[in-house]
Protein backbone atom coordinates (compact mmCIF):
# COMPACT_ATOMS: atom_id res chain seq x y z
CA UNK A 1 0.00 0.00 0.00
CA UNK A 2 1.21 3.51 -0.79
CA UNK A 3 2.18 5.54 2.26
CA UNK A 4 2.62 9.12 3.37
CA UNK A 5 5.90 9.68 5.20
CA UNK A 6 5.57 12.34 7.93
CA UNK A 7 8.69 13.82 9.51
CA UNK A 8 7.26 15.04 12.79
CA UNK A 9 10.54 16.33 14.22
CA UNK A 10 10.96 18.67 11.25
CA UNK A 11 7.40 19.95 11.70
CA UNK A 12 7.91 20.51 15.43
CA UNK A 13 11.13 22.37 14.71
CA UNK A 14 9.23 24.63 12.30
CA UNK A 15 6.61 25.30 14.99
CA UNK A 16 9.30 26.24 17.51
CA UNK A 17 11.01 28.57 15.04
CA UNK A 18 7.75 30.28 14.08
CA UNK A 19 6.71 30.61 17.72
CA UNK A 20 10.00 32.28 18.57
CA UNK A 21 9.79 34.53 15.50
CA UNK A 22 6.30 35.74 16.39
CA UNK A 23 7.08 36.23 20.08
CA UNK A 24 10.04 38.47 19.23
CA UNK A 25 7.64 40.66 17.21
CA UNK A 26 4.78 40.70 19.76
CA UNK A 27 2.50 38.80 17.40
CA UNK A 28 0.06 36.10 18.50
CA UNK A 29 -0.52 33.20 16.15
CA UNK A 30 -2.87 30.32 15.57
CA UNK A 31 -1.40 27.16 14.07
CA UNK A 32 -3.90 25.99 11.45
CA UNK A 33 -4.10 22.22 11.43
CA UNK A 34 -6.43 21.64 8.43
CA UNK A 35 -3.78 19.51 6.77
CA UNK A 36 -4.10 16.97 9.63
CA UNK A 37 -7.66 16.16 8.56
CA UNK A 38 -8.33 15.38 12.22
CA UNK A 39 -5.89 12.43 12.27
CA UNK A 40 -5.46 11.72 15.98
CA UNK A 41 -2.11 9.92 15.55
CA UNK A 42 -0.74 12.93 13.68
CA UNK A 43 -2.13 15.32 16.31
CA UNK A 44 -0.65 13.34 19.20
CA UNK A 45 2.79 13.05 17.59
CA UNK A 46 3.07 16.72 16.58
CA UNK A 47 1.25 18.56 19.36
CA UNK A 48 3.37 17.31 22.20
CA UNK A 49 3.83 19.18 25.51
CA UNK A 50 7.14 20.46 24.11
CA UNK A 51 5.53 22.01 20.99
CA UNK A 52 2.22 23.42 22.28
CA UNK A 53 3.76 26.29 24.33
CA UNK A 54 5.07 27.82 21.09
CA UNK A 55 1.55 28.50 19.75
CA UNK A 56 -1.28 30.64 21.12
CA UNK A 57 -4.06 28.47 19.72
CA UNK A 58 -4.71 25.61 17.30
CA UNK A 59 -7.16 26.28 14.47
CA UNK A 60 -9.21 24.17 12.09
CA UNK A 61 -12.22 24.52 9.81
CA UNK A 62 -13.82 21.19 10.72
CA UNK A 63 -15.58 20.49 14.00
CA UNK A 64 -14.53 16.83 13.97
CA UNK A 65 -10.91 17.95 13.84
CA UNK A 66 -11.41 20.33 16.77
CA UNK A 67 -13.09 17.52 18.69
CA UNK A 68 -10.10 15.26 18.01
CA UNK A 69 -7.69 18.02 19.05
CA UNK A 70 -9.52 18.30 22.37
CA UNK A 71 -9.54 14.51 22.75
CA UNK A 72 -5.75 14.48 22.50
CA UNK A 73 -5.32 17.51 24.76
CA UNK A 74 -8.43 18.81 26.60
CA UNK A 75 -6.63 22.02 27.62
CA UNK A 76 -5.69 22.98 24.09
CA UNK A 77 -6.88 26.48 23.13
CA UNK A 78 -8.75 26.13 19.85
CA UNK A 79 -10.12 28.41 17.13
CA UNK A 80 -12.73 27.61 14.48
CA UNK A 81 -11.41 29.38 11.40
CA UNK A 82 -14.41 29.72 9.09
CA UNK A 83 -17.83 31.22 9.74
CA UNK A 84 -19.71 28.34 11.36
CA UNK A 85 -23.06 27.04 10.24
CA UNK A 86 -25.75 28.28 12.62
CA UNK A 87 -27.02 24.76 13.24
CA UNK A 88 -23.65 23.76 14.77
CA UNK A 89 -23.49 26.61 17.29
CA UNK A 90 -23.58 24.26 20.30
CA UNK A 91 -20.63 22.21 19.00
CA UNK A 92 -18.63 25.30 18.03
CA UNK A 93 -18.90 26.62 21.59
CA UNK A 94 -18.16 23.15 22.99
CA UNK A 95 -14.97 22.54 20.99
CA UNK A 96 -13.67 26.03 20.16
CA UNK A 97 -12.63 28.84 22.46
CA UNK A 98 -12.72 31.28 19.54
CA UNK A 99 -14.47 31.40 16.18
CA UNK A 100 -14.22 33.63 13.10
CA UNK A 101 -17.61 35.06 12.17
CA UNK A 102 -19.39 37.22 9.61
CA UNK A 103 -23.09 36.53 10.28
CA UNK A 104 -25.12 38.22 13.01
CA UNK A 105 -27.63 35.36 13.15
CA UNK A 106 -24.87 32.82 13.74
CA UNK A 107 -23.24 34.88 16.51
CA UNK A 108 -26.68 35.20 18.08
CA UNK A 109 -26.89 31.39 18.09
CA UNK A 110 -23.38 31.16 19.55
CA UNK A 111 -24.44 33.56 22.32
CA UNK A 112 -27.40 31.32 23.21
CA UNK A 113 -25.22 28.18 23.07
CA UNK A 114 -22.57 29.81 25.29
CA UNK A 115 -25.21 30.80 27.84
CA UNK A 116 -26.53 27.23 27.97
CA UNK A 117 -23.01 25.88 28.48
CA UNK A 118 -22.07 28.52 31.05
CA UNK A 119 -19.30 29.91 28.85
CA UNK A 120 -18.13 33.14 27.29
CA UNK A 121 -17.37 32.48 23.61
CA UNK A 122 -14.77 34.67 21.93
CA UNK A 123 -15.22 35.87 18.35
CA UNK A 124 -13.17 37.62 15.70
CA UNK A 125 -15.34 39.48 13.18
CA UNK A 126 -14.19 39.04 9.60
CA UNK A 127 -14.23 42.07 7.32
CA UNK A 128 -14.64 41.90 3.53
CA UNK A 129 -11.44 43.37 2.07
CA UNK A 130 -11.74 42.47 -1.60
CA UNK A 131 -11.23 38.70 -1.65
CA UNK A 132 -15.02 38.24 -1.92
CA UNK A 133 -15.06 35.31 0.44
CA UNK A 134 -16.22 35.63 4.07
CA UNK A 135 -16.53 39.04 5.67
CA UNK A 136 -18.93 41.76 6.80
CA UNK A 137 -19.25 44.57 4.24
CA UNK A 138 -17.23 47.59 5.32
CA UNK A 139 -20.13 50.04 5.18
CA UNK A 140 -22.00 47.99 7.77
CA UNK A 141 -19.18 47.15 10.15
CA UNK A 142 -19.96 49.71 12.89
CA UNK A 143 -23.60 48.67 13.16
CA UNK A 144 -22.52 45.02 13.16
CA UNK A 145 -20.11 45.50 16.07
CA UNK A 146 -22.64 47.54 18.04
CA UNK A 147 -25.11 44.66 17.93
CA UNK A 148 -22.49 42.07 18.87
CA UNK A 149 -21.12 44.11 21.79
CA UNK A 150 -24.55 43.83 23.44
CA UNK A 151 -24.48 40.03 23.62
CA UNK A 152 -23.65 38.94 27.20
CA UNK A 153 -21.97 35.62 26.39
CA UNK A 154 -19.93 36.82 23.44
CA UNK A 155 -16.51 38.41 23.89
CA UNK A 156 -15.42 40.30 20.77
CA UNK A 157 -11.64 39.96 20.78
CA UNK A 158 -10.74 41.08 17.29
CA UNK A 159 -11.27 42.02 13.70
CA UNK A 160 -9.87 39.98 10.83
CA UNK A 161 -9.71 39.51 7.09
CA UNK A 162 -8.92 36.78 4.66
CA UNK A 163 -6.70 37.55 1.67
CA UNK A 164 -4.99 35.33 -0.86
CA UNK A 165 -7.19 32.23 -0.60
CA UNK A 166 -9.82 32.43 -3.34
CA UNK A 167 -8.84 35.10 -5.88
CA UNK A 168 -5.31 35.48 -4.55
CA UNK A 169 -5.71 39.13 -3.54
CA UNK A 170 -2.33 40.09 -2.10
CA UNK A 171 -2.07 41.42 1.46
CA UNK A 172 -0.65 44.81 0.45
CA UNK A 173 0.23 47.49 2.99
CA UNK A 174 -2.82 49.46 1.90
CA UNK A 175 -5.15 46.52 2.58
CA UNK A 176 -3.59 45.81 5.97
CA UNK A 177 -3.61 49.49 6.97
CA UNK A 178 -7.32 49.65 6.16
CA UNK A 179 -7.93 46.69 8.45
CA UNK A 180 -5.93 48.31 11.26
CA UNK A 181 -7.81 51.60 10.82
CA UNK A 182 -11.19 49.87 11.10
CA UNK A 183 -10.01 48.42 14.42
CA UNK A 184 -9.11 51.90 15.65
CA UNK A 185 -12.45 53.26 14.44
CA UNK A 186 -14.39 50.56 16.30
CA UNK A 187 -12.37 51.01 19.51
CA UNK A 188 -12.89 54.78 19.44
CA UNK A 189 -16.59 54.62 18.53
CA UNK A 190 -17.56 52.20 21.28
CA UNK A 191 -14.78 52.83 23.81
CA UNK A 192 -14.04 49.10 23.74
CA UNK A 193 -10.73 47.29 23.48
CA UNK A 194 -10.47 45.08 20.40
CA UNK A 195 -7.09 43.47 21.10
CA UNK A 196 -6.50 41.38 17.97
CA UNK A 197 -6.17 42.40 14.35
CA UNK A 198 -6.04 39.08 12.54
CA UNK A 199 -4.75 39.95 9.10
CA UNK A 200 -1.85 37.60 8.60
CA UNK A 201 -1.48 34.12 7.13
CA UNK A 202 1.40 32.15 5.61
CA UNK A 203 1.14 34.36 2.52
CA UNK A 204 1.87 37.47 4.62
CA UNK A 205 4.92 36.16 6.49
CA UNK A 206 7.64 37.45 4.11
CA UNK A 207 6.15 40.95 4.37
CA UNK A 208 6.57 41.35 8.14
CA UNK A 209 10.20 42.43 8.23
CA UNK A 210 9.96 44.42 5.01
CA UNK A 211 7.73 47.03 6.63
CA UNK A 212 4.66 46.12 4.59
CA UNK A 213 2.77 44.74 7.61
CA UNK A 214 1.70 47.50 10.02
CA UNK A 215 2.50 46.82 13.70
CA UNK A 216 -1.25 46.81 14.46
CA UNK A 217 -1.56 43.47 12.63
CA UNK A 218 -0.87 41.31 15.69
CA UNK A 219 -2.50 37.97 14.96
CA UNK A 220 -1.53 35.46 12.27
CA UNK A 221 -3.25 32.25 11.17
CA UNK A 222 -0.49 30.00 9.81
CA UNK A 223 -0.57 26.47 8.45
CA UNK A 224 1.44 26.04 5.26
CA UNK A 225 4.63 27.63 6.59
CA UNK A 226 4.58 25.44 9.70
CA UNK A 227 3.97 22.18 7.88
CA UNK A 228 5.79 22.81 4.59
CA UNK A 229 8.30 25.54 5.42
CA UNK A 230 7.14 27.87 2.64
CA UNK A 231 5.06 30.99 2.10
CA UNK A 232 2.62 30.74 -0.82
CA UNK A 233 3.20 34.42 -1.68
CA UNK A 234 6.15 33.43 -3.89
CA UNK A 235 6.13 29.72 -3.04
CA UNK A 236 9.52 30.21 -1.37
CA UNK A 237 11.05 28.87 1.83
CA UNK A 238 10.45 31.12 4.82
CA UNK A 239 13.34 31.73 7.23
CA UNK A 240 15.27 28.48 7.54
CA UNK A 241 12.16 26.37 8.03
CA UNK A 242 12.35 22.75 6.92
CA UNK A 243 10.67 21.93 3.62
CA UNK A 244 11.49 18.23 4.06
CA UNK A 245 8.38 17.40 6.08
CA UNK A 246 6.30 15.08 3.89
CA UNK A 247 7.06 12.49 1.23
CA UNK A 248 4.74 10.15 -0.64
CA UNK A 249 5.89 6.62 -1.38
CA UNK A 250 3.99 4.65 -4.03
CA UNK A 251 4.60 1.07 -5.15
CA UNK A 252 5.11 -0.17 -8.70
CA UNK A 253 2.54 -2.94 -9.20
CA UNK A 254 3.14 -3.47 -12.94
CA UNK A 255 5.94 -2.53 -15.34
CA UNK A 256 5.70 -3.33 -19.04
CA UNK A 257 6.82 -1.91 -22.36
CA UNK A 258 3.62 -0.73 -24.05
CA UNK A 259 2.38 1.34 -26.95
CA UNK A 260 2.25 5.12 -26.44
CA UNK A 261 -0.96 5.50 -28.47
CA UNK A 262 -4.08 3.68 -27.18
CA UNK A 263 -5.60 1.08 -29.49
CA UNK A 264 -9.32 1.46 -30.18
CA UNK A 265 -12.11 4.01 -30.25
CA UNK A 266 -11.68 6.53 -27.45
CA UNK A 267 -15.00 7.36 -25.80
CA UNK A 268 -16.05 9.79 -23.06
CA UNK A 269 -16.47 6.93 -20.60
CA UNK A 270 -13.11 7.33 -18.86
CA UNK A 271 -13.32 8.33 -15.19
CA UNK A 272 -9.79 9.64 -14.78
CA UNK A 273 -7.36 11.98 -16.48
CA UNK A 274 -4.78 11.31 -19.18
CA UNK A 275 -1.84 13.16 -20.65
CA UNK A 276 -1.93 14.26 -24.28
CA UNK A 277 -0.11 12.32 -26.98
CA UNK A 278 0.75 12.97 -30.61
CA UNK A 279 -1.00 10.22 -32.53
CA UNK A 280 0.87 10.90 -35.76
CA UNK A 281 4.30 11.13 -34.14
CA UNK A 282 3.84 8.44 -31.49
CA UNK A 283 1.98 5.80 -33.54
CA UNK A 284 3.83 2.49 -33.25
CA UNK A 285 6.26 3.85 -30.60
CA UNK A 286 6.69 2.11 -27.26
CA UNK A 287 7.98 2.97 -23.81
CA UNK A 288 7.95 1.41 -20.38
CA UNK A 289 4.84 2.13 -18.32
CA UNK A 290 4.77 1.69 -14.57
CA UNK A 291 1.49 1.39 -12.69
CA UNK A 292 1.49 2.89 -9.17
CA UNK A 293 -0.86 1.88 -6.37
CA UNK A 294 -2.80 5.12 -5.83
CA UNK A 295 -5.50 6.97 -7.71
CA UNK A 296 -7.81 9.95 -7.80
CA UNK A 297 -9.70 8.74 -4.74
CA UNK A 298 -6.47 9.27 -2.81
CA UNK A 299 -4.86 12.32 -4.41
CA UNK A 300 -4.69 14.30 -7.65
CA UNK A 301 -1.39 13.66 -9.40
CA UNK A 302 -1.14 17.37 -10.26
CA UNK A 303 -0.37 18.03 -6.61
CA UNK A 304 2.57 15.61 -6.57
CA UNK A 305 6.10 16.53 -7.67
CA UNK A 306 8.68 14.08 -9.02
CA UNK A 307 11.93 15.73 -7.99
CA UNK A 308 13.93 12.96 -9.66
CA UNK A 309 12.31 13.82 -13.02
CA UNK A 310 12.48 10.12 -13.91
CA UNK A 311 8.78 9.72 -14.72
CA UNK A 312 6.16 11.35 -16.90
CA UNK A 313 2.47 11.23 -16.12
CA UNK A 314 0.38 9.09 -18.49
CA UNK A 315 -2.98 8.65 -16.78
CA UNK A 316 -4.85 8.25 -13.52
CA UNK A 317 -8.03 6.40 -12.62
CA UNK A 318 -9.84 5.96 -9.32
CA UNK A 319 -7.24 3.68 -7.74
CA UNK A 320 -4.22 3.44 -10.08
CA UNK A 321 -1.79 5.84 -11.73
CA UNK A 322 0.28 5.16 -14.86
CA UNK A 323 3.64 6.84 -15.45
CA UNK A 324 6.06 6.63 -18.36
CA UNK A 325 9.64 5.74 -17.37
CA UNK A 326 11.07 5.90 -20.90
CA UNK A 327 13.47 3.06 -21.68
CA UNK A 328 13.73 2.29 -17.95
CA UNK A 329 17.51 2.57 -18.03
CA UNK A 330 19.96 4.67 -16.04
CA UNK A 331 22.76 6.59 -17.76
CA UNK A 332 25.09 3.62 -17.29
CA UNK A 333 22.59 1.21 -18.85
CA UNK A 334 21.27 -0.41 -15.68
CA UNK A 335 17.58 -1.13 -15.13
CA UNK A 336 16.03 1.81 -13.28
CA UNK A 337 12.76 0.33 -11.96
CA UNK A 338 11.19 -3.08 -11.47
CA UNK A 339 7.95 -4.41 -10.03
CA UNK A 340 7.97 -4.10 -6.25
CA UNK A 341 10.07 -0.93 -6.19
CA UNK A 342 8.70 2.18 -4.56
CA UNK A 343 8.93 5.68 -5.99
CA UNK A 344 9.10 8.86 -3.92
CA UNK A 345 7.02 11.91 -4.75
CA UNK A 346 6.77 15.30 -3.04
CA UNK A 347 3.19 16.21 -2.02
CA UNK A 348 2.12 19.85 -1.75
CA UNK A 349 -0.35 21.16 0.84
CA UNK A 350 -3.48 19.98 -0.99
CA UNK A 351 -2.01 16.57 -1.77
CA UNK A 352 -1.00 16.01 1.85
CA UNK A 353 -4.44 16.96 3.12
CA UNK A 354 -6.13 14.55 0.71
CA UNK A 355 -3.68 11.74 1.45
CA UNK A 356 -4.35 12.11 5.17
CA UNK A 357 -8.08 11.86 4.49
CA UNK A 358 -7.69 8.69 2.42
CA UNK A 359 -8.26 5.49 4.37
CA UNK A 360 -6.35 3.59 1.69
CA UNK A 361 -3.01 5.32 2.33
CA UNK A 362 -0.72 4.22 5.16
CA UNK A 363 1.06 6.73 7.37
CA UNK A 364 4.65 6.41 8.47
CA UNK A 365 5.96 8.76 11.14
CA UNK A 366 9.66 9.48 11.25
Amino acid sequence: MAELIIRTEHIQDNIRKLGTYFKERNIQWSLISKVFSGDTDFIAKVFTPEAIPYVDSIGDSRLTSLKNLRAVNPDMRTIYIKPPAKVYADDVVRYANISLNSSFETIEALNIAAEKQGKIHQVIIMLEMGELREGVLREGILEFYERIFNMPNIDVIGIGSNLGCMYGIEPTRDKLLQLALYKELISAKFDRDVPLVSGGTSITLPLIDSGVVPPEINHFRVGEAAFFGVSPLRDEQFLDLSTDTFEFSANIIELEEKEIVPDGVISEANIGHTAEFNEEKDQGEKSYKAILDFGLLDVDQENLIDNSKSMEFVGITSDMTVVDVGNNKTKDGKTRFQVGDSVLLKPNYMATARLLMSKFIDRKFE
